[in-house]
């Protein structure tokens, strides 16, 4: 008896470790906690949204992406140019309300496909996203600030 009363024990205990469908988990940071943090590592993406701040420079496509929940913005940056030939980069800024930067994350685009960055945080900044080119072929080209 002891035997099968072990058995219905452990056998509880696993069902109260297997998550039911659609648990949500919090993400490991919020607002400057998240600076230079992953967004997949942290969880910050799976409720991250793309905002209308988005700029594209000649088939390379930045996207400034924000997670309510976390507070915190990234570049996604996407490779839309049929001649990835150019060394392309995306960038987020972080701004105080007086208009300084106050720092910089950069991605370099891939060959297809998209990649981000790391995240900048915090509700009360203001952030933008660009895109360089290495050399003088294209200019660089920014979003207006979210």
């Amino acid at each position: 008896m002891v035997t099968k009363g072990a058995a219905v024990s452990a056998a509880a205990l696993a069902l109260t470790l297997i998550p039911l469908a659609g648990t949500s988990y919090a993400a490991s940071c919020s607002g400057a906690g998240c600076d230079n943090k992953g967004p997949v590592a942290t969880g910050c993406d799976s409720e991250g949204v793309t905002t209308p701040r988005e700029i594209d420079n000649n088939g390379r496509v930045a996207q400034l992406r924000w997670s309510a929940g976390c507070s915190a913005a990234w570049v996604r940056v996407v490779q839309q140019s049929s001649n990835p030939i150019y060394n392309a980069t995306g960038y987020i800024e972080k701004y105080n309300s007086s208009g300084t930067l106050l720092k910089s994350l950069s991605v370099s685009f891939p060959s297809s496909g998209s990649d981000w960055s790391n995240m900048l945080g915090g509700a009360s900044y203001y952030y933008r996203v660009c895109v360089s080119f290495q050399g003088d072929e294209y200019p660089l080209k920014c979003s207006t600030k979210f």
